[in-house]
């Protein structure tokens, strides 16, 4: 017991010192003035999305940010989507809706969604966007100024998520536990190794013109997890990204309860763990199981300190999630089952070669 004990006590310590770092030097959007104001084309993919369609349009209408167009691709949608946003189209000349002809054999729905929203677009930047985030005024200027300032290929930002129901409350917060106690996200453009890169499709910015040079949806267009793909792609053909927290001026309610978070999320957390099933399952047993091995192996001295700092890289990480700490210390036991049956669901996903998501079998 004495070997798996010193492991799970090396892997908390440096889970704590990665999760310090993100506190540390966290970097944030901050209000700026833009000498030029290069056009900015949204690109929004939506598929059955008529809850959430025009809350987003109207974020983005009153945004300071005038230079912009706003295009949605309507990825067959089988409900108001497209009569919303044609209704919105009518009150505002920047928008404009287009509609699939169908998916074609070896795509993605969302990614040929992107790509098809990128052939139409005009702007010096490329926003694409979920339909279910929300936008605070000043999210695109910020963000086109963070990107100009530090000559990036791309910003991506991990919304801050709106946490409702208890099934959100024991499976949304593992996705920034997973992401924050193993990357510190300085380091994503800090870095030059691609292994040390993420991204969240709900926001990313490009520069068009180095989009545009590679059409990276293309290129990723039947792969599931094309966000961080990318990401590591750009950071292997050496250009600049970062990727950062969001706060209240980006935020996303992106499941609405326990069944379609544990959906969501088995579609993507494996490619945190670089699609091994071994690494995988060794995180999800050495924080869920690895008390054991230190209780039964170290001292009670020892194990203290263990369980203060375990504590503390929930406590850290919800700070920096700007999520409420309490509420996932209190959580945390079902939040780790929960993680173990993302991690479940997604290799039985895999090894049945079927994924449905949207009403579409991805396989």
């Amino acid at each position: 017991m004495i070997y798996p004990a010193y492991f799970v006590l090396a892997f908390t310590a440096l889970q704590l010192l990665i999760s310090l770092a993100n506190l540390i030097f966290r970097e944030k959007l901050v209000k700026s003035h833009l000498k030029n104001w290069p056009m900015v084309s949204v690109l929004i993919p939506a598929r059955n999305e008529e809850e959430n369609i025009g809350a987003i349009l109207e974020d983005l209408l009153i945004q300071e940010y005038k230079n912009i167009e706003i295009i949605v691709f309507n990825d067959q949608s089988q409900d108001k989507t497209p009569e919303i946003v044609q209704n919105f189209a009518r009150l505002d000349k920047r928008i404009s809706l287009i509609n699939s002809g169908g998916l074609p054999p070896g795509w993605l729905g969302k990614n040929f969604a992107c790509h098809s929203l990128s052939q139409v677009a005009k702007g010096d930047y490329f926003l694409f966007i979920d339909a279910d985030v929300r936008a605070s005024d000043g999210i695109i200027s910020n963000s086109v100024a963070f990107a100009e300032r530090l000559d990036l290929a791309l910003i991506s930002i991990f919304p801050k998520q709106i946490i409702i129901t208890f099934g959100e409350k024991i499976t949304i917060p593992n996705m920034n536990y997973i992401l924050l106690s193993l990357l510190p996200l300085i380091l994503v453009r800090k870095s030059l190794f691609p292994s040390l890169a993420a991204a969240n499709g709900q926001f990313m910015l490009f520069n068009s013109e180095i989009y545009k040079s590679i059409y990276p949806h293309e290129l990723m267009k039947n792969n599931k997890v094309e966000d961080i793909e990318i990401a590591r792609l750009l950071k292997t053909k050496k250009y600049r990204i970062a990727c950062l927290t969001g706060d209240s001026t980006i935020r996303c309610r992106m499941y609405s309860g326990f069944k379609e978070a544990i959906n969501g999320f088995s579609k993507n957390v494996s490619a945190f763990f670089v699609n091994s099933l071994l690494l995988s399952l060794c995180f999800w047993i050495t924080t869920t199981l690895g008390f054991i091995f230190v209780l039964i192996a170290m001292p009670i001295t020892i194990f203290i300190i263990y369980a203060v700092a375990y504590l503390l890289i929930r406590i850290l990480i919800s700070v920096v999630s700007e999520q409420k700490a309490y509420i996932n210390l209190l959580y945390f036991i079902p939040q780790q089952l929960s993680c173990g049956l993302f991690i479940y669901k997604a290799f039985i996903n895999r090894y049945l070669k079927d994924y449905q998501w949207k009403g579409r079998s991805i396989k």
